[in-house]
């Protein structure tokens, strides 16, 4: 029988890749969005079905689960995708872009793990796979938010795993460095106070040496490749790093102490 994946966040980038090549090996993929009125691509491919999917919304996780199980009869692979990056000063975030970006990129794959858990234990099996970062082991200046957030993709997937083995099922964290997706776009949110004098001077640092950061990104497809190889390889591997800057940082930030790491992050910023 074929199996399947559903996918968050499938509208775009690493989501869109990855049902993309699931469906190209044989897959059935739900690939669910915000907005799969939009969406044309993935629409006119066999054995994908669009549809709606919010993490913010409990409604649509439950909703989307259910239509997809009763679509393919079974789901074998969970991706958690969705997310963004919101960067900036601490003191410049509203609490309510706070506590969007924890809903967003750990509340939401929470509750969309825990939609799907009911299934994978009544099939004693099913691999969930969480899209972390390199930004899950180290940190850039200016994301707080994001890297508390990828962080905790980190400590939530690790543990997880103990409870899934119980009943067969197996967790996945994939690591990407820097991807060239539309990160800069609309996944990207950026916030600065200019009246916090302080700071300005390390944001403008900061905010220029980034895009060079992403000038040898790796596309979204390679990811999804590292994605496909965690959702079939039949390991017990817990992590995967995609993308050759993930396997040299995680392993730098492995080997130097916090002092010598940071400092290294600070002169390549300016700092």
């Amino acid at each position: 029988m074929d199996k399947t994946i559903l996918i968050t966040g499938a509208s775009s980038g690493i989501g869109k890749e990855t049902a993309k090549l699931f469906q190209s090996k044989g897959w059935n993929v739900i690939a669910t969005m915000r907005n799969p009125e939009n969406e044309t691509e993935l629409k006119a491919l066999q054995n994908v079905f669009v549809t709606n999917l919010d993490v913010l919304n409990l409604q649509s996780i439950e909703n989307a689960v259910k239509a997809g199980i009763s679509k393919f009869g079974k789901i074998d692979v969970l991706l958690n995708n969705a997310g963004y990056g919101a960067y900036g000063t601490l003191e410049s975030f509203s609490r309510e872009k706070i506590v969007r970006q924890f809903d967003t990129n750990v509340i939401g794959l929470l509750d969309v793990t825990k939609a799907l858990l009911p299934h994978f234990r009544e099939n004693k099996n099913g691999i969930i796979i969480n899209i972390s970062s390199i930004g899950g082991k180290m940190t850039f200046p200016l994301g707080a938010l994001y890297h508390g957030t990828k962080f905790a993709v980190e400590g939530i997937s690790e543990s997880l795993s103990f409870e899934v083995e119980q009943f067969g099922g197996k967790v996945k964290i994939i690591e990407p460095g820097a991807i060239a997706t539309d990160f800069a776009g609309r996944s990207f949110d950026f916030s600065n106070d200019e009246t916090f004098t302080e700071y300005q001077s390390m944001v403008g640092k900061v905010m220029e040496a980034l895009p060079a950061l992403f000038d040898t990104a790796s596309p979204a497809s390679l990811v999804a490749e590292v994605i496909y190889e965690a959702a079939t390889d039949g390991t017990n591997k817990l992590r995967y790093h995609a993308g050759e800057d993930a396997k040299v940082i995680i392993e730098n930030r492995k080997q130097f102490d916090d002092e010598t790491f940071i400092g290294g992050m600070k002169a390549q910023f300016g700092l």
